[in-house]
């Protein structure tokens, strides 16, 4: 069954298709949950005519009420002359201490100071924070004193669904498999999961974690442009996004002056953008604060101790490429002084590798249908509620060699990212296997980090053995198997991950050796992988070959008949000179494209001519046509289960793209190639 079948047919009413946003939000600057929460009362619906009307009455909705900072004061003359108006602004509320009241600012209507309820205020204690979406029936009364405000706030409601089922939401996802939920989930966060490998998706997904996990904290450094902080300000009514610089204890934790929780006290996670930066200047006092919380779940200003949930997580830009911080310094390089801490960042439990994430573009946005943000939103806040980390137990022992505030880490990583994927807590062995190895990669970064900052921190064995049979396995990170030179810390003892590292090694760019390629050998490349390009695959095994073959049932659209083209081109830059080289390509077309791919390949056979490669090619539309290999005549065989189709999408179209021109800054897919002696 199609998922969007199945998405309607499971949770109608709950779901909105994800590319309406753009069509109702035009220039109003507003997060999507507050647009998806208008979307899913009149756009709940497969059918095209009542999501058309449905988006015209949205749009028309922002258009009447929602508040636009440079229309503030027609929206002012319009409550003035009805005498009340409903609007759509974020609003936040403090004490007046000397008058006992509470007032409202209201972020881009402009008015400061207004009066409003004490009622309303204990409703909704996110008011007393840094302010909440709302739609509010706003009054005006005309007053001679000048000591109150004329504006009056006659109703307020939060822009977020109110109640949602866990029980029922539970339920539902044993409709799905494993891969349609995971599907599902990323199309509900606006990304299209046929652009992101099961890695790929992962790192998304982990974000999600701060949302229902309690006192979580993670970090995620990388380049410009990856939408790090898209989740923590866009995807929920529960969490806060502020930028690294303006954070201050009493914000954050409580006002001395007039015993005010700050923003932990109210919202289930708090993100730092921009935190990273070397200049920045940053309260020592503040950090010292943020330790304490982020170890005990505990704070204090004067003598009163709190206690408070709030998870942390925290976004920043990275100065370097990952080799550069290898070799000079360590990951946590561009973090400001203050929080170049190792007992500030031992609390950290998890490190997403930000350089592993696709660059925004238009083709990772979806047009499919997704969760309405807010009911998500509320489905992982009652997830918090529940411990998923024992899950792993029935699978695993985790090693004894690491440190309780590890083994943490880890669990909570491990717990999330369950509770997201297996709500229902039906987890197999396999699945949770391939959670609690990127759960364990996520705190190993953050330990390699520390043990390079500070001598005093001890390697730790970053394995686990299987319940049933007692064979060991250790996790490294993937940046340590891409360059495994450059690592500071041991890799561990299993002997499998060792012979990986290895085999890696002939991937980089070093002086090849022609005796390393006289025997058979297999490789594996993990997903995510950067540095991969076919020369450094290929050249050594069809260097002197004369005639070869290619059998890929998968050179068909365009992106990979460019792929092919680029695999010509190694044959060109290896060939010797003064011979030819005939290429012979045995593939498949689609169903009723035949025309369509002919059309390709035979571009792609005029365009060399004469360059010293023969190309021919041939269809072979049996069934029984699904290997994909390369042979010489010089006795080599070459087995690739993906074909030449490794590389994950990148921006093609870009032509300043550098991935677009140099194929080891793509990354990889995860791909598995044997080289096989003597088929002659």
């Amino acid at each position: 069954m199609e998922l969007k079948t199945k998405i309607l047919q499971h949770f109608d009413g709950k779901v909105v298709r994800k590319d309406l946003t753009k069509l109702v939000k035009g220039n109003a600057v507003v997060p999507t949950y507050v647009l998806e929460y208008l979307l899913g009362q009149h756009c709940a619906s497969s059918d095209d005519e009542i999501v058309k009307q449905g988006v015209e009455t949205v749009k028309g909705i922002i258009k009447k009420h929602f508040v636009h900072r440079d229309e503030a004061e027609n929206v002012k003359h319009d409550i003035v002359t009805k005498g009340n108006h409903r609007i759509i602004d974020k609003v936040s509320a403090k004490l007046n201490d000397k008058k006992g009241t509470y007032e409202a600012d209201f972020s881009n209507l402009g008015l400061k100071r207004v009066t409003i309820s004490n009622e309303i205020v204990s409703t909704h204690k996110k008011l007393l924070t840094s302010g909440v979406w709302s739609i509010i029936n706003m009054g005006y009364v005309g007053s001679d004193d000048n000591m109150g405000s004329p504006w009056v706030i006659e109703s307020l409601k939060p822009i977020q669904i109110s109640h949602v089922d866990l029980d029922e939401f539970k339920l539902l996802r044993s409709n799905f498999t494993r891969d349609e939920w995971i599907d599902f989930l990323m199309q509900s966060i606006g990304l299209n999961p046929e652009q992101f490998t099961f890695r790929g998706k992962l790192t998304q997904l982990t974000r999600m974690v701060a949302f229902c996990e309690n006192n979580y904290n993670l970090i995620e450094l990388g380049p410009k442009g990856t939408g790090k902080s898209h989740i923590f300000s866009e995807m929920s009514p529960h969490g806060m996004l502020i930028s690294g610089g303006e954070v201050t204890q009493a914000k954050l934790f409580v006002n001395n002056s007039n015993g005010q929780i700050g923003l932990v006290g109210y919202w289930d996670n708090v993100a730092f953008d921009e935190f990273a930066g070397i200049s920045k200047r940053v309260d020592k006092n503040l950090v010292d604060t943020m330790k304490n919380y982020m170890a005990n779940k505990t704070f204090s200003r004067g003598s009163t101790p709190y206690g408070a949930t709030a998870s942390f997580s925290f976004v920043g830009n990275t100065m370097h490429s990952v080799s550069f911080m290898m070799k000079h310094s360590d990951l946590f390089e561009a973090l400001p002084k203050a929080y170049y801490d190792t007992a500030f960042l031992d609390r950290i439990h998890c490190y997403l590798p930000g350089w592993e994430v696709h660059k925004l573009r238009n083709e990772l946005f979806t047009d499919g249908y997704g969760f309405i943000v807010d009911y998500l939103a509320e489905i992982l806040k009652e997830l918090r509620k529940d411990d998923y980390s024992h899950i792993y137990g029935k699978y695993f022992e985790l090693s004894e060699g690491i440190t309780t505030r590890d083994r943490t880490a880890i669990l909570k990583t491990f717990s999330g990212l369950c509770k997201i994927i297996f709500p229902n807590g039906e987890c197999s062995k396999g699945d949770a296997r391939q959670i609690l190895d990127f759960a364990l990669e996520g705190r190993r970064r953050v330990k390699n980090q520390l043990i390079i900052m500070d001598e005093t921190f001890n390697e730790v064995d970053f394995s686990y053995t299987l319940s049933d049979d007692g064979k060991s396995f250790s996790i490294i990170t993937l940046e340590e198997k891409q360059y495994p030179s450059l690592r500071k810390v041991s890799a561990g003892t299993d002997k499998n991950l060792q012979e990986s590292v290895e085999e890696l090694e002939v991937t980089k760019p070093e002086k090849e050796k022609a005796e390393e390629h006289k025997s058979s050998k297999h490789i594996v490349i993990e997903e995510n992988s950067k540095g991969i390009s076919y020369d450094k695959l290929f050249a050594p095994y069809i260097k002197g070959a004369s005639k070869i073959t290619v059998l890929d049932p998968y050179v068909r659209q365009f992106y990979q008949v460019k792929n092919f083209m680029e695999f010509i081109q190694t044959l060109l830059k290896n060939k010797q000179e003064g011979e030819d080289i005939e290429l012979k390509l045995f593939t498949k077309y689609d169903e009723f494209r035949e025309a369509e791919t002919e059309d390709r390949l035979e571009q792609l056979k005029e365009s060399i001519d004469g360059s010293g490669i023969i190309f021919d090619y041939e269809f072979d539309q049996s069934h029984s046509f699904h290997a994909r290999s390369i042979e010489t005549d010089t006795g080599w065989k070459i087995s690739i289960d993906r074909g030449l189709d490794i590389f994950q999408p990148y921006d093609f179209k870009n032509p300043f793209n550098l991935a677009n021109n140099i194929q080891e800054e793509r990354l990889c897919k995860g791909f598995e190639i044997t080289y096989l002696k003597g088929v002659e």
